[in-house]
């Protein structure tokens, strides 16, 4: 497929702000996450000229629904009928929100449309349709929804230099070479990550009780702490975000007084956690033992919120 590499490098290495610039410019919706925009503005600006509605799908030869896959930059192996599945949900859904526990908040009629768009039986009760979407977003985890994390670092492979010096201020990492090894320094996440990280803290909460609302709320004003919270962790956890990082990163949180009795709400500071951890370029899923103890980092995490809880006053005042 013809496609105008430069522009689609561009889209892949964007954050929030300059996505929404980008739509805005060319009158197209700036709603939602940083993923959902970016599929938008793929499909009308880089995947003009391709029918992707439902019954255009429908009609791609295999071969071709591959490749639209890959220029989305998502998986893109699998059955035809996979490949259909995966490419209608990217379009259509923000996979933060569209998830198995949301299912039981729709309704028969909406569970029959989704189960015909994604070529499924149509008869039986609501927890039967149910059942078999979970079923296709269980196989389909992790397949839709976002970019592969190489893509939003380094772009298209092989394109000039040219493209790769205009986008290289866009790099979530910074590789430093000493003499004895390579250290990888996280930059603290853009103000665009960051307000994607404030938006998704409430989506799930909207029709929740007022206490576990002001709980969000209360985290979601506390987002750039968060951000340095995890930003510490990682340096003295040689970039690594696993089970331990994440039960670390509560404990300091609850030290500090951030309102997480409801295990909900914990949850879902882990989920915003996490993808913070994996945009600045963590490596995911791995806990390291070789690391400062906790109780150091806990004391560095006070220190440097403290300090800046200081600098903050005295401007103020």
């Amino acid at each position: 497929m013809q496609i105008d590499q430069v522009l689609l490098d561009d889209l892949y290495r964007s954050r929030l702000m300059a996505l929404r610039e980008k739509a805005e410019e060319v009158k197209l919706g700036k709603s939602g996450s940083v993923e959902v925009l970016r599929a938008r503005l793929i499909q009308h600006l880089v995947l003009d000229d391709s029918d992707l509605s439902w019954e255009g799908i429908q009609a791609m030869p295999h071969k071709e629904i591959g490749q639209v896959l890959k220029i989305f930059g998502i998986k893109s192996s699998g059955s035809h009928k996979e490949r259909r599945q995966r490419l209608w949900l990217h379009l259509n859904f923000d996979s933060r929100r569209m998830t198995i526990e949301r299912l039981a908040e729709l309704d028969r009629e909406k569970l029959h449309e989704m189960c015909q768009r994604l070529e499924l039986q149509l008869t039986g009760n609501r927890t039967v349709l149910m059942g078999r979407v979970a079923g296709v977003l269980t196989s389909q985890a992790n397949g839709w929804g976002r970019i592969k994390r190489s893509l939003r670092r380094n772009g298209i492979p092989d394109l000039t230099p040219a493209v790769g010096e205009s986008t290289a201020l866009n790099e979530n990492l910074i590789l430093v070479e000493d003499s004895e090894e390579k250290i990888i320094e996280m930059d603290e996440a853009s103000n665009a990550a960051l307000e994607d990280a404030h938006d998704s803290l409430m989506i799930g909460f909207e029709d929740a009780d007022f206490t576990i609302q002001g709980d969000i709320l209360t985290i979601q004003a506390r987002v750039e702490d968060l951000d340095r919270m995890i930003g510490t962790i990682l340096r003295s956890h040689n970039s690594s975000w696993g089970e331990k990082e994440k039960d670390l990163l509560l404990r300091i949180a609850i030290r500090r007084g951030w309102p997480l009795s409801n295990e909900d709400v914990r949850e879902k500071l882990v989920t915003v956690a996490t993808n913070i951890a994996e945009i600045k370029g963590a490596k995911m899923g791995v806990s390291n033992d070789k690391v400062m103890s906790d109780s150091n980092v806990i004391t560095r995490v006070k220190e440097k919120l403290s300090m800046i809880d200081s600098i903050i006053n005295e401007n103020e005042n």
